[in-house]
């Protein structure tokens, strides 16, 4: 999980840009839980969003590719409505 964090923090946190936002992240004490807020409030939907973020040569080239470290991942999405 250290390396996790580390790497987390250093590499991918500061990829999320161009209308993403990190609004927390968090270790479940005593579990291999990574658990983060993550934003969007930008001109694509949250899926094209994504996949650019994903498709960027800033994201592709990331070596070693940081998911090495990731299990299992679950999202769940929530709306904010102003």
């Amino acid at each position: 999980m250290d390396d996790w964090v580390a790497e987390w923090s250093a590499k991918i946190r500061p990829l999320r840009q161009h209308g993403f936002a990190v609004l927390g992240a968090w270790v479940v004490a005593g579990t291999d839980e990574f658990i983060w807020l993550l934003c969007y409030d930008g001109p694509l939907s949250w899926e094209d969003a994504h996949a650019a973020y994903y498709a960027s040569p800033q994201r592709t080239t990331l070596d070693p590719d940081p998911a090495r470290h990731i299990a299992q991942a679950r999202k769940d999405f929530a709306q904010v409505v102003a």
